[in-house]
């Protein structure tokens, strides 16, 4: 008969007796119909404290209880069951779980990296697939993030790829913990299922004891050799371990039956096991001034596995209230347990409203998303605040944890699209701002190097204004398009100042020769020639033209210059508008010398606004003095205005005249480069 059907045959026929009461003797060996199970005593002693209770409410009392037992029974059995199976698993209990929903991605890659380093595999399982569970909630919503910015900056969801270095690192560990895990087991499978047959083996040969007629203390021998070699059998798979113990219990309790026979030795095993189970009774109340709540429950799990595994039965007018201490002391722990659990719901509840509070007001953010880069930085930073408190509140019931969960990810995504949005709508400013800044930057560079001082200077000054009223443009190319353009217009204007200081110092030499001619021209005496005279006259002032400008803060000194030619025109009978024209004879000259057209232009220009300027100077002044029709020519005011008149008119007979002088020139060096046109075609035939 195979392993497997020989476990299913004494499950089943240890139910059977069971059902029919076959538990224990009394001590003259006459059997006790229906003597409840320890299971069934925790639930009768429970169910004794509510007499009073109405019929239909105490059943249902009774069932709550019962159920409440034999939940705390069950998870002592559980545990007691994975421990039998390595020794090296009842470590678990002393590594400590930690609150990893509080903790980041990274740090839960480090810790279970810790574990996996440096505790056995069998020993961390649950902290194991709490780290997981935590990591892939985390790391889902990682992801969704990331790929709302992908979407919302243009991308296709089916393009979308990332590459997490955090998550390569946590399968890289995981991997490392399931080889490792998978290999340990592999090695212990053999060892478990070898002990499994042997201890199937032994309850067959228990089994068979009852039916063999020998000698009865042969028979008890054979049956403690039995027992030691149970003891020794090693562990076998946690999913056999309870059903097999208790296949085992049922048939040594059998063989008590048989053993009615043989009184003596009978009782001695009673007597010992009672002492034996008396010890542990104290043991467990003891441990009700136990603090650490995880230790008593670790201590509880130990006692009920020697009372079940090493300790046998006891006589029959000790064995309820043996079991009756037992797991009254069983139950105030577990109440101290479930009161400790009440605690943390109580606290988690507390947790859980911190983290709708929480919740709220990311919430309240989203909906009220800032529409600039500094409002939105400081929210960005609020709400990763949030974050950390709502990781820092600690645990929710675990019914509302999901939901919570769910809600906190709704409202920090909510923020992050509002966020997003804002910024795709800001880079398509940016570059279009990028676009405006790069030709301002073309422009820039294209005028670096003209020598049109006076358009060019005012172009870039311009080109510097637009800049700056043109919003920010993408980081990455900021400083290298600002550098640019900086560049550009530093080349300009650095060449403009070099410029400026050549010609300040030329002003200040031209001043110093002003002021040395000026200086000859003082001391100029008249010699009555008036022809002569007016020709030494043209050559100062020919030579005063030649010198160019002076700096500005001297420029009387051309005021000082014509105070004194006039003063000698005036001795030489010049009149005043021969001595203008004379002088504005050698600045024509100097035109004609310099053959610059555009110098010619501007100075047409300057003269024509002149006269201009002059005839409305007049029309003014005329029309004024007809509000003197009827005053007298003697009047003062009359005067004054017939006065300014003829000056004016005087200025614009000297205005049209200069103007006449540039026209002749003109004309003249018109002539002179048709002639030369003419000789080179003449040439080229």
């Amino acid at each position: 008969m195979s392993e497997d059907k020989k476990l299913q045959e004494n499950t089943t026929q240890n139910e059977k007796e069971e059902t029919r009461g076959i538990s224990a003797t009394g001590d003259e060996g006459t059997k006790v119909e229906e003597t409840p199970t320890t299971e069934e005593n925790i639930s009768n002693d429970v169910a004794s404290h509510s007499k009073n209770t109405p019929e239909g409410s105490k059943e249902e009392e009774r069932e709550t209880v019962e159920e409440k037992d034999e939940d705390v029974l069950n998870e002592i059995d559980e545990n007691n069951a994975e421990d039998a199976e390595d020794s090296d698993n009842e470590h678990r209990h002393t590594i400590p779980i930690l609150d990893y929903h509080s903790m980041s991605m990274e740090n839960l890659v480090g810790e279970l990296q810790r574990l996996v380093r440096n505790e056995k595999v069998q020993a961390i399982k649950k902290h194991v697939d709490g780290i997981k569970s935590e990591f892939d909630l985390k790391f889902q919503d990682f992801i969704d993030e990331k790929k709302e910015d992908f979407i919302s900056n243009g991308g296709n969801e089916i393009d979308f790829r990332y590459n997490s270095v955090t998550k390569r690192q946590f399968n890289e560990v995981y991997t490392d913990y399931r080889e490792k895990r998978n290999q340990y087991y592999k090695n212990l499978e053999k060892d478990l299922k070898a002990n499994l047959n042997k201890r199937l083996e032994i309850i067959e040969e228990l089994k068979g004891l009852v039916n063999v007629e020998e000698d009865m203390n042969t028979t008890y021998k054979n049956f403690k050799d039995l027992q030691e070699q149970w003891r020794n059998a090693g562990p076998i798979p946690r999913n056999n371990y309870n059903d097999v113990w208790r296949t085992y219990q049922h048939h040594v309790e059998i063989f008590y039956d048989f053993l009615h026979l043989n009184r003596e030795l009978r009782d001695l095993d009673f007597k010992h096991n009672l002492a034996e189970k008396e010890k542990l009774v104290q043991q467990a109340e003891a441990l009700a001034t136990e603090p650490d709540l995880n230790k008593v429950f670790r201590e509880l799990q130990i006692l009920h596995k020697i009372w079940k595994e090493d300790i046998g039965p006891v006589g029959q007018e000790h064995r309820e209230a043996i079991w009756e201490r037992f797991s009254n002391a069983t139950k105030v722990l577990h109440q101290r347990r479930q009161d400790h659990y009440k605690e943390q719901d109580a606290l988690f509840e507390k947790n859980w409203e911190k983290k709708q509070e929480i919740i709220k007001s990311i919430r309240q953010i989203a909906e009220n998303t800032a529409n600039n880069h500094r409002g939105l930085q400081q929210q960005i930073k609020k709400v990763e605040e949030f974050r950390e408190n709502f990781f820092a509140a600690g645990k929710v019931p675990r019914n509302k944890n999901e939901k919570t969960w769910a809600s906190f990810k709704d409202a920090v995504r909510s923020f992050n699209r509002n966020k997003n949005s804002y910024y795709k709508n800001l880079k398509k400013d940016q570059q279009e701002n990028l676009q405006k800044k790069r030709e301002l930057l073309d422009l820039a560079i294209s005028l670096k190097d003209s020598e049109d001082w006076d358009s060019t200077t005012q172009e870039m000054k311009r080109i510097q204004s637009e800049w700056k009223k043109i919003g920010h443009v993408p980081r990455k190319y900021s400083d290298k398009i600002w550098k640019e353009f900086k560049n550009a217009c530093n080349h300009y204007f650095d060449r403009l100042h070099a410029l400026k200081n050549k010609g300040a110092a030329e002003e200040e030499e031209n001043y110093r020769k002003k002021e040395e001619c000026l200086n000859r021209l003082k001391d100029v005496q008249l010699s009555g020639d008036r022809e002569k005279d007016i020709l030494v006259l043209k050559e100062f002032i020919a030579e005063w033209k030649n010198y160019g400008r002076v700096p500005f803060r001297k420029k009387n000194i051309d005021q000082k210059f014509n105070k004194i030619l006039d003063a000698m025109f005036k001795k030489l009978k010049v009149s005043r508008q021969d001595a203008e024209l004379l002088k504005y004879g050698n600045k024509v000259q100097e035109l004609a010398d310099s053959e610059n057209v555009r110098a010619i232009q501007n100075e047409r220009s300057f003269i024509r606004k002149k006269i201009e300027e002059i005839k409305g100077e007049i029309r003014q002044l005329e029309n004024n003095l007809q509000f003197f029709s009827n005053a007298s020519e003697d009047n003062p005011l009359v005067q004054d205005v017939v006065k300014r008149v003829n000056s004016h008119k005087e200025s614009l007979t000297t205005w049209k005249a200069k103007l006449k002088k540039l026209n002749i020139m003109e004309n003249s060096l018109h002539r002179e480069a048709e002639s030369d046109d003419e000789s080179t075609d003449d040439s080229e035939e």
